[in-house]
């Protein structure tokens, strides 16, 4: 192919423009050339195609991608784990690239608050050279010191779409504010960062699962999670109520663990109410800036609450989600969690599913 399509973000808040790029041919070293094969949407991409966090105009977006490798460049012969490439090889990749050298990265060992982080589908400028640093295309150009893993027969590209970046937010998440053997633990939202945070708690050995979300399809992805209760935003619409249902699920005492995963900020201000004296509230949600909140911090003195906050996820992430999803049970539901595939094309359509809560996991196929 000479050329190659794209959807490209130009403006916010207006139609995604689909756009064509010539065709790379070769890769420098270390580099890689991916042709796309399954493209995730995530909800960040809608809070991006908003203007909710800054980022460079035109971009490509997408960060959730499966392909298959077109052109290795010189000295990339093994992925992150160490197993061999080889051209045609299908492929997942850590969606950021940290420098490995600045404070937060070598001094803090915090990584994933590198002040020269970029991922792909975000960070970059589709006018700049080589163009192709998101999913939503046919081709993307992979940077040398990508963390790249070579997809294991067994498992299916939608599984790991299915999962997308989602389940390894969920890891890092929940290692930052472990989930316990036995713990009950409250998931505020079911979107795919809810449901896969139920997956990574009911993995850890959480004896007691409550979900509060909608729609009613969700909901019902969240049971077969892991969820033992759900919580119906639109059954129970009084915040409240919903208090008094969650509190009343946990023994009355509320949860050791609360994970808010809406990305709305008065998710913040129900949440903190929801763990039990001594409990744990993580923030895993709140990925662009969607406003401020306001509760009282009283309630943090009062019921002596360790509240979290977790950003992205490291490469180690990735491989642990990969491993969690070489397991049949998992695999399933993640893959099965697609419910609406598009062309690239339709990538407006896609988004606006995504936005409006239609489907399961939207992807696209290019």
């Amino acid at each position: 192919m000479t050329s190659v399509k794209a959807a490209v973000l130009t403006a916010y808040e207006q139609p995604l423009e689909i756009r064509e790029y010539r065709a790379l041919t070769e890769a420098g070293p270390g580099e890689a050339l991916v042709r796309i094969e399954l493209a995730g949407i995530c909800g960040t991409d809608v809070h991006l195609w908003l203007g909710q966090l800054p980022v460079p105009l035109p971009v490509i977006l997408g960060h959730e991608t499966v392909g298959r490798i077109e052109v290795l460049g010189a000295g990339l012969e093994k992925d992150w784990r160490g197993a061999e490439l080889r051209v045609g090889d299908r492929v997942a990749w850590a969606s950021s690239i940290v420098c490995g050298e600045c404070y937060y990265c070598r001094v803090k060992r915090q990584p994933t608050r590198c002040v020269a982080r970029k991922a792909y589908g975000i960070s970059y400028c589709a006018n700049d050279h080589p163009h192709l640093r998101g999913g939503y295309a046919e081709q993307i150009h992979l940077r040398a010191g990508t963390a790249i893993f070579r997809i294991p027969d067994t498992t299916p590209s939608e599984a790991v779409i299915g999962a997308g970046c989602a389940l390894t937010t969920a890891i890092h998440g929940v290692e930052r504010c472990p989930v316990e053997w036995g713990d009950s633990v409250i998931v505020q939202g079911t979107g795919p960062v809810g449901l896969a945070a139920i997956a990574v708690a009911k993995q850890a050995g959480a004896a007691n699962i409550i979900a509060i979300g909608g729609p009613p399809h969700r909901l019902e992805l969240a049971r077969k999670m892991g969820a033992g209760h759900v919580i119906d935003i639109a059954a129970m619409p009084s915040i409240e109520q919903r208090r008094k249902e969650a509190i009343t699920l946990t023994g009355g005492y509320g949860a050791d663990i609360v994970i808010e995963c809406v990305g709305y900020p008065d998710a913040v201000n129900e949440g903190i109410e929801l763990p039990r004296d001594g409990g744990r509230f993580l923030v895993l949600g709140q990925y662009a800036n969607a406003g401020n909140i306001s509760f009282n911090p009283h309630t943090i003195t009062r019921k002596q609450l360790t509240v979290q906050g977790s950003w992205g996820f490291e490469p180690r992430h990735v491989d642990r989600a990969l491993r969690m999803l070489e397991i049949p049970h998992w695999q399933h539901l993640f893959a099965n969690e697609i419910t609406a595939r598009y062309p690239l094309a339709e990538a407006n359509a896609a988004l606006d599913t995504v936005k409006n809560w239609r489907a399961g996991k939207t992807v696209l196929i290019p």
